[in-house]
Protein backbone atom coordinates (compact mmCIF):
# COMPACT_ATOMS: atom_id res chain seq x y z
CA UNK A 1 0.00 0.00 0.00
CA UNK A 2 0.90 3.79 -0.40
CA UNK A 3 1.89 5.46 2.39
CA UNK A 4 -1.41 7.68 3.80
CA UNK A 5 1.35 10.87 4.12
CA UNK A 6 1.76 12.59 1.14
CA UNK A 7 5.17 13.34 2.11
CA UNK A 8 6.48 9.75 2.16
CA UNK A 9 7.81 8.66 -1.16
CA UNK A 10 6.96 5.01 -2.66
CA UNK A 11 9.51 2.67 -2.81
CA UNK A 12 10.16 1.83 -6.54
CA UNK A 13 12.97 -0.42 -8.52
CA UNK A 14 15.05 0.81 -11.62
CA UNK A 15 14.10 -1.78 -13.96
CA UNK A 16 15.80 -0.22 -17.18
CA UNK A 17 18.11 2.69 -18.52
CA UNK A 18 18.16 4.25 -21.78
CA UNK A 19 20.76 6.39 -23.02
CA UNK A 20 19.10 8.95 -24.81
CA UNK A 21 22.01 11.18 -25.66
CA UNK A 22 25.24 12.49 -23.88
CA UNK A 23 23.21 13.93 -20.54
CA UNK A 24 19.90 12.78 -21.23
CA UNK A 25 18.64 9.06 -19.65
CA UNK A 26 15.30 7.64 -19.53
CA UNK A 27 14.63 5.81 -16.43
CA UNK A 28 11.91 3.31 -15.80
CA UNK A 29 10.80 2.67 -12.57
CA UNK A 30 8.74 -0.23 -11.26
CA UNK A 31 6.64 0.22 -7.90
CA UNK A 32 6.40 -3.35 -6.45
CA UNK A 33 2.54 -4.64 -6.43
CA UNK A 34 1.27 -1.95 -6.93
CA UNK A 35 -1.02 0.16 -10.13
CA UNK A 36 -0.03 3.34 -10.31
CA UNK A 37 -2.60 4.95 -11.80
CA UNK A 38 -1.62 8.65 -14.25
CA UNK A 39 -2.67 10.77 -17.61
CA UNK A 40 -0.26 12.20 -19.94
CA UNK A 41 0.90 15.45 -18.30
CA UNK A 42 1.39 14.22 -14.72
CA UNK A 43 4.35 14.28 -12.92
CA UNK A 44 6.38 12.64 -9.72
CA UNK A 45 8.41 13.68 -7.08
CA UNK A 46 11.72 11.15 -7.23
CA UNK A 47 13.77 11.36 -4.16
CA UNK A 48 17.53 9.76 -4.66
CA UNK A 49 18.05 8.85 -1.19
CA UNK A 50 20.40 10.34 0.71
CA UNK A 51 20.74 13.01 -2.02
CA UNK A 52 17.61 14.81 -2.02
CA UNK A 53 13.93 15.02 -4.14
CA UNK A 54 12.91 16.62 -7.08
CA UNK A 55 10.18 16.80 -9.52
CA UNK A 56 9.77 14.92 -13.37
CA UNK A 57 7.25 14.51 -15.71
CA UNK A 58 6.05 10.79 -16.61
CA UNK A 59 7.46 10.34 -19.93
CA UNK A 60 5.37 6.96 -20.51
CA UNK A 61 1.93 6.93 -21.42
CA UNK A 62 -0.83 4.88 -19.12
CA UNK A 63 -1.24 2.61 -22.28
CA UNK A 64 1.82 1.02 -22.42
CA UNK A 65 2.33 -1.77 -20.32
CA UNK A 66 5.12 -1.82 -17.52
CA UNK A 67 6.07 1.13 -14.75
CA UNK A 68 6.26 4.44 -15.49
CA UNK A 69 9.24 6.05 -17.01
CA UNK A 70 11.10 9.25 -16.33
CA UNK A 71 13.50 10.88 -18.83
CA UNK A 72 15.97 12.78 -16.85
CA UNK A 73 18.80 15.56 -18.04
CA UNK A 74 22.55 15.58 -15.96
CA UNK A 75 21.96 19.54 -14.30
CA UNK A 76 21.90 19.80 -10.49
CA UNK A 77 22.64 17.30 -7.60
CA UNK A 78 19.61 14.99 -7.85
CA UNK A 79 19.85 14.60 -11.62
CA UNK A 80 23.48 14.05 -11.13
CA UNK A 81 22.74 10.79 -8.93
CA UNK A 82 19.91 10.13 -11.07
CA UNK A 83 22.44 9.45 -13.40
CA UNK A 84 24.54 7.25 -11.23
CA UNK A 85 21.34 4.95 -10.64
CA UNK A 86 21.86 1.44 -11.79
CA UNK A 87 19.24 -1.35 -12.66
CA UNK A 88 17.97 -3.01 -9.45
CA UNK A 89 18.33 0.20 -7.48
CA UNK A 90 15.60 1.58 -4.91
CA UNK A 91 14.48 5.21 -5.37
CA UNK A 92 11.10 6.66 -3.95
CA UNK A 93 8.21 7.86 -5.82
CA UNK A 94 5.78 10.70 -4.55
CA UNK A 95 3.02 10.70 -7.21
CA UNK A 96 0.98 11.50 -9.47
CA UNK A 97 0.28 14.69 -8.89
CA UNK A 98 -0.91 17.92 -11.36
CA UNK A 99 -3.32 18.32 -14.17
CA UNK A 100 -2.85 16.55 -17.64
CA UNK A 101 -3.37 17.70 -21.37
CA UNK A 102 -7.39 17.19 -21.88
CA UNK A 103 -6.67 14.81 -24.73
CA UNK A 104 -10.71 13.50 -24.23
CA UNK A 105 -11.38 17.01 -25.48
CA UNK A 106 -9.20 16.85 -28.51
CA UNK A 107 -10.65 13.83 -29.45
CA UNK A 108 -12.17 14.12 -33.16
CA UNK A 109 -9.14 16.71 -33.60
CA UNK A 110 -5.60 16.99 -35.31
CA UNK A 111 -3.50 17.50 -32.65
CA UNK A 112 0.30 19.52 -33.65
CA UNK A 113 3.06 18.59 -31.04
CA UNK A 114 6.32 20.94 -30.95
CA UNK A 115 8.94 19.87 -28.33
CA UNK A 116 12.50 21.13 -28.12
CA UNK A 117 15.44 18.85 -26.19
CA UNK A 118 14.35 17.60 -22.99
CA UNK A 119 10.83 19.24 -23.93
CA UNK A 120 10.03 16.30 -25.48
CA UNK A 121 9.70 14.18 -21.98
CA UNK A 122 6.09 15.71 -21.34
CA UNK A 123 4.93 15.30 -24.91
CA UNK A 124 6.41 11.43 -25.13
CA UNK A 125 2.88 10.01 -23.18
CA UNK A 126 0.45 12.11 -25.22
CA UNK A 127 1.94 11.26 -27.93
CA UNK A 128 2.08 7.75 -27.11
CA UNK A 129 -1.31 7.76 -25.76
CA UNK A 130 -2.71 9.41 -29.32
CA UNK A 131 -0.99 6.86 -31.85
CA UNK A 132 -2.01 3.92 -29.61
CA UNK A 133 -5.85 5.42 -29.59
CA UNK A 134 -5.38 6.62 -33.42
CA UNK A 135 -9.05 5.97 -34.17
CA UNK A 136 -9.85 8.82 -31.97
CA UNK A 137 -7.51 11.55 -33.53
CA UNK A 138 -7.36 12.61 -37.03
CA UNK A 139 -3.83 13.54 -38.02
CA UNK A 140 -0.81 13.78 -35.50
CA UNK A 141 2.14 16.52 -36.16
CA UNK A 142 5.52 16.23 -34.54
CA UNK A 143 8.02 19.05 -34.90
CA UNK A 144 11.15 17.77 -32.75
CA UNK A 145 14.07 20.27 -32.50
CA UNK A 146 16.82 20.18 -30.67
CA UNK A 147 21.04 22.00 -30.97
CA UNK A 148 22.61 19.14 -32.60
CA UNK A 149 21.46 15.65 -33.80
CA UNK A 150 23.24 14.21 -30.62
CA UNK A 151 20.54 16.33 -28.68
CA UNK A 152 17.95 14.64 -29.99
CA UNK A 153 15.68 12.33 -27.94
CA UNK A 154 14.00 9.27 -28.41
CA UNK A 155 15.16 8.60 -31.95
CA UNK A 156 14.34 5.32 -32.52
CA UNK A 157 10.86 6.36 -31.24
CA UNK A 158 10.52 9.39 -33.24
CA UNK A 159 11.31 7.02 -36.86
CA UNK A 160 8.76 4.83 -35.72
CA UNK A 161 6.30 7.04 -35.27
CA UNK A 162 7.09 8.59 -38.63
CA UNK A 163 6.39 5.11 -39.97
CA UNK A 164 2.71 4.99 -38.17
CA UNK A 165 -0.36 6.31 -40.89
CA UNK A 166 -1.66 9.65 -40.80
CA UNK A 167 1.67 10.54 -38.30
CA UNK A 168 4.16 12.93 -39.88
CA UNK A 169 7.33 13.62 -38.09
CA UNK A 170 9.53 17.06 -38.54
CA UNK A 171 13.06 16.97 -37.16
CA UNK A 172 15.34 19.87 -37.18
CA UNK A 173 18.56 21.61 -35.23
CA UNK A 174 20.13 25.04 -34.41
CA UNK A 175 22.06 26.52 -37.15
CA UNK A 176 25.66 25.85 -36.79
CA UNK A 177 24.60 22.15 -35.05
CA UNK A 178 23.83 20.45 -38.11
CA UNK A 179 26.42 17.47 -39.04
CA UNK A 180 27.57 15.62 -41.75
CA UNK A 181 24.61 13.14 -43.33
CA UNK A 182 22.19 15.08 -41.10
CA UNK A 183 18.79 14.62 -43.17
CA UNK A 184 16.34 16.69 -41.38
CA UNK A 185 15.78 20.98 -41.08
CA UNK A 186 18.13 22.70 -39.76
CA UNK A 187 16.63 26.08 -38.10
CA UNK A 188 14.98 27.18 -34.73
CA UNK A 189 11.75 25.42 -34.02
CA UNK A 190 9.75 28.43 -34.06
CA UNK A 191 11.03 29.38 -37.62
CA UNK A 192 10.41 25.93 -38.66
CA UNK A 193 7.02 25.97 -37.53
CA UNK A 194 5.78 29.34 -39.75
CA UNK A 195 7.39 27.35 -42.76
CA UNK A 196 5.35 24.08 -41.99
CA UNK A 197 2.47 26.44 -42.19
CA UNK A 198 0.03 23.39 -40.40
CA UNK A 199 -3.19 24.01 -41.10
CA UNK A 200 -5.21 25.52 -37.84
CA UNK A 201 -8.74 24.30 -38.84
CA UNK A 202 -9.92 21.66 -36.33
CA UNK A 203 -5.96 21.16 -34.93
CA UNK A 204 -5.08 21.63 -31.35
CA UNK A 205 -1.63 22.15 -30.00
CA UNK A 206 0.86 20.44 -27.34
CA UNK A 207 4.46 22.49 -27.01
CA UNK A 208 7.15 21.98 -24.61
CA UNK A 209 11.07 23.40 -24.59
CA UNK A 210 13.14 25.57 -23.03
CA UNK A 211 11.31 29.02 -21.88
CA UNK A 212 12.98 30.80 -24.92
CA UNK A 213 11.62 28.26 -27.62
CA UNK A 214 8.23 28.35 -26.00
CA UNK A 215 8.03 32.04 -25.72
CA UNK A 216 8.55 32.46 -29.33
CA UNK A 217 6.76 29.08 -30.64
CA UNK A 218 3.57 31.01 -28.80
CA UNK A 219 4.16 33.89 -30.68
CA UNK A 220 4.63 31.95 -34.17
CA UNK A 221 0.99 29.38 -33.18
CA UNK A 222 -0.50 32.96 -32.87
CA UNK A 223 0.85 34.93 -35.98
CA UNK A 224 -0.54 31.74 -37.92
CA UNK A 225 -3.73 31.93 -36.12
CA UNK A 226 -4.28 29.38 -33.62
CA UNK A 227 -6.91 29.90 -31.10
CA UNK A 228 -5.63 30.81 -27.48
CA UNK A 229 -7.87 27.94 -26.21
CA UNK A 230 -6.17 25.27 -28.08
CA UNK A 231 -2.84 25.80 -27.35
CA UNK A 232 -1.15 23.88 -24.66
CA UNK A 233 2.16 24.04 -22.98
CA UNK A 234 3.85 23.13 -19.75
CA UNK A 235 5.46 25.15 -16.78
CA UNK A 236 7.76 22.94 -14.94
CA UNK A 237 10.60 24.81 -14.05
CA UNK A 238 9.71 26.40 -10.38
CA UNK A 239 7.74 23.23 -9.05
CA UNK A 240 9.81 21.81 -5.60
CA UNK A 241 7.08 20.15 -3.28
CA UNK A 242 4.92 19.35 -5.73
CA UNK A 243 1.49 19.59 -3.31
CA UNK A 244 1.38 23.59 -3.15
CA UNK A 245 3.12 23.86 0.23
CA UNK A 246 6.03 25.51 -0.59
CA UNK A 247 5.13 28.22 -2.58
CA UNK A 248 7.66 28.45 -4.97
CA UNK A 249 5.72 27.97 -8.26
CA UNK A 250 3.12 29.98 -7.45
CA UNK A 251 2.04 32.31 -10.16
CA UNK A 252 -0.81 34.85 -9.48
CA UNK A 253 -3.39 32.92 -7.66
CA UNK A 254 -2.13 29.64 -8.84
CA UNK A 255 0.86 26.92 -8.09
CA UNK A 256 2.18 25.15 -11.14
CA UNK A 257 2.20 21.87 -8.99
CA UNK A 258 -1.17 21.87 -8.37
CA UNK A 259 -3.03 23.99 -10.75
CA UNK A 260 -1.09 23.19 -13.88
CA UNK A 261 1.47 21.92 -14.54
CA UNK A 262 -0.24 21.86 -17.80
CA UNK A 263 -1.94 25.36 -19.10
CA UNK A 264 -3.91 26.52 -22.34
CA UNK A 265 -2.22 29.90 -23.87
CA UNK A 266 -5.47 31.38 -22.85
CA UNK A 267 -4.91 31.00 -19.60
CA UNK A 268 -1.80 31.84 -19.16
CA UNK A 269 -3.00 35.14 -20.88
CA UNK A 270 -5.19 35.57 -17.99
CA UNK A 271 -3.11 35.12 -14.97
CA UNK A 272 -0.66 37.23 -16.63
CA UNK A 273 1.90 34.43 -16.22
CA UNK A 274 5.37 35.22 -18.29
CA UNK A 275 7.34 32.41 -20.12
Amino acid sequence: MRPTNIFIPTPARVAGIARETPDINTYVFELEGERFDYLPGQFVELSIFGVGEAPFCIASSPTRNGGIECSIKKMGSVTQAAHRLLDGDVVGVRGPYGNHFPLDEMEGKDILFIGGGIGMAPLRPAIQFCIDRKEKYGTILILCGARTPADIVYKGELEEWAGTGDVYVTQTVDPGGETPGWKGRVGLVPKVLEEMRPRTENCCVITCGPPIMIRFTLEALQGLGFHDEKVYTTLEMKMKCGVGKCGRCNIGPLYICKDGPVFSLKQLKEIGAEI
